[in-house]
């Protein structure tokens, strides 16, 4: 009979999910997300994923090769981070923005660091934050409507004529922003700006928002479409919830309190709905802020870098002249991961405090 009481070393415990099971599974979670891009765009959106991703595995494939290291492109791994910047683009950029930004992901985001796993910070992140630096005109201008209705998402009857064109070419979160400009409530009326804002998170621009009727990024379109690729995830056990609840929740709450234009505590509870499914946040908050590699290891230290990300991100939405902050949230917090582990990991069982 086998003796029971030898122990081997371990791990002890073994689990058929490996890196190519984790990423294919995060590939197919994105769908969703493609599916209402290609609805929304046409073909254009599709056309942009696979200029990314075919950009991304090249571009592995390539250095893999010059470093002599195996080549892993069929981990799925490039595939993600080719979706992920195509997802962070408009449908009207040319196509050579998203071949840059691919290739910018893996050589520099990726592989200047020592490839997957030794990234610090999220590579496609880290590619469309280059991309809005080198080519902000692009990044920020000619947004596309989609094919049933217009930029903002706002029902446009209820826009004064006075403030039609201001409104009409403006993203959701872009029209928010101009409201919190002084110089652009002089020019339209106060009462016309706060006549835009409380249509800003009525009920047709909060269900064009959830269902993805407005003209955002590619894969940040449908606030329904990302929720069930985040599900799929958290079924799977592939993501992990902390991280997406107290980052959402902390918009939230900060929105709540600081985000009505009348001052402190002066906005209705749908705004911080508005903001909660307006821009990336949903994108961010499950798919990129949730990625193992660049992201807390302890469980308090994710409620932290959660949290960390929505007060960046509130910040940055409200009182930075960007009207969206959640690639940059991402990206500062996760320069802070090695500290917060550091200060959030667990006392060893049985250790004894000198």
């Amino acid at each position: 009979m086998k003796d029971k009481t030898i122990v081997s070393s371990s791990p002890h415990l073994h689990d058929v999910t490996n890196v190519k099971f984790v990423m294919w599974n995060v590939v197919i979670a994105l769908l969703p997300a493609l599916v209402a891009g290609i609805i929304y765009f046409g073909f254009r959106a599709l056309e942009l994923t696979i200029y990314g991703v075919a950009t991304a595995v090249i571009t592995e494939a390539l250095i893999q090769k010059l470093r002599k290291k195996p080549i892993t492109v069929t981990d799925g791994s490039a595939v993600i981070t080719g979706m992920l910047v195509a997802f962070n683009v408009h449908a009207n950029v040319p196509w050579w923005i998203v071949v840059v930004g691919s290739a910018f992901a893996i050589a520099i985001g990726k592989h200047a660091f020592g490839g997957l796993g030794f990234n610090i910070v999220n590579p496609a992140l880290l590619a469309r934050a280059f991309l809005l630096a080198s080519w902000p005109t692009r990044m920020t201008s000619g947004w596309a409507a989609t094919k049933f209705g217009q930029i903002s998402g706002m029902n446009l009857d209820n826009v004064p004529e006075k403030a039609m064109e201001l409104v009409s070419k403006a993203t959701p979160l872009g029209v928010a922003n101009m409201l919190r400009n002084k110089d652009v409530i002089t020019t339209i009326g106060y009462d016309n700006a706060h006549s835009i804002y409380t249509h800003l998170s009525d009920i047709t621009t909060l269900n064009n928002l959830f269902w993805g009727n407005i003209g955002q990024c590619i894969g940040e379109i449908s606030s329904f479409a990302l929720l069930l690729g985040a599900l799929y995830l958290l079924i799977l056990n592939i993501i992990e919830w902390r991280i997406p609840a107290f980052y959402i929740g902390t918009v939230f709450v900060l929105v709540y309190i600081f985000g009505g234009i009348d001052g402190i505590m002066t906005a209705p509870l749908t705004f911080p709905l508005f903001h909660i499914l307006s821009g990336g946040l949903f994108l961010g908050a499950f798919f990129m802020a949730t990625d193992m590699v660049t992201t807390p290891i302890t469980k308090n230290g994710r409620m932290i870098f959660g949290i960390g990300a929505g007060v960046l991100t509130v910040v940055i939405r409200l009182i930075g002249g960007y009207p969206e902050g959640v690639s940059y949230a991402i990206l500062i917090m996760n320069l802070f991961v090695p500290l917060i582990d550091k200060y959030t990991r667990p006392k060893p069982f049985g250790e004894v405090k000198e």
